[in-house]
């Protein structure tokens, strides 16, 4: 299945009410050893989790990527301000990743997932008003979609490690994804854009 197709999955499932924050047996792989019938064993991570530390890895690599572009070549000075903090946080946040990632024993791709690749080649192409204009674009749709798949992580993940990870970086995801908004309805004089932080997922507390 490919990666665009697992983060569907994962988008659809984000609004999907909560369950058990932990040893939450949904969206097992078939073989995966059980303590008892419809409980994974200790070690056994649901399709949840893999998709995670997958994604989210990708994404930080990604975003350190296209950050370190933004920050040299942007033409706005906030712009360049929020692409340093993005690929200063993203690479923060890679290494405490990766370490989860090692101590559960699932891989954490170092790499940036095909959609970052592609805007990376696109902004490679652009200059001033329309290289800001498109690398805040990007990050409206890539923190919307990081906000949901931390949401579907906390709601739906397995590993209670994994599922703190999420619950810590979601706030700081919504605050970017807020920020992005806003420098794009400035660098566009367009407004704010109701496809990404108009619908702001809730966060947890606002959803009690």
């Amino acid at each position: 299945m490919r990666i665009p197709h697992l983060l569907a999955l994962a988008l659809c499932c984000a609004s999907a009410p909560a369950l058990a924050q932990y040893g939450n047996p949904g969206f097992m792989l078939p073989g995966t050893a059980e303590a008892q019938p419809g409980v994974p064993a200790s070690g056994q991570y649901n399709t949840v989790d893999r998709l995670f530390v997958k994604l989210v890895g990708m994404g930080n690599a990604g975003e350190v990527e296209i950050g370190k572009l933004a920050d040299a070549r942007a033409n706005r000075p906030g712009t360049r301000t929020f692409a340093r903090r993005m690929a200063q946080g993203h690479g923060n946040a890679a290494p405490r990743l990766a370490a989860a990632a090692r101590a559960m024993n699932l891989p954490a791709s170092p790499e940036p997932d095909p959609d970052q690749k592609a805007t990376r080649a696109r902004l490679d192409a652009l200059q001033g008003a329309a290289f800001d204009s498109a690398y805040l674009q990007s990050q409206l749709v890539d923190h919307q979609k990081t906000a949901q798949l931390l949401q579907w992580e906390i709601a739906q993940g397995q590993d209670a490690s994994l599922q703190a990870l999420a619950r810590e970086l979601l706030p700081a995801v919504l605050d970017h994804l807020r920020e992005a908004q806003a420098l794009y309805a400035d660098a566009t004089a367009a407004g704010l854009q109701g496809l990404a932080a108009a619908q702001t997922p809730a966060e947890p507390s606002r959803r009690r």
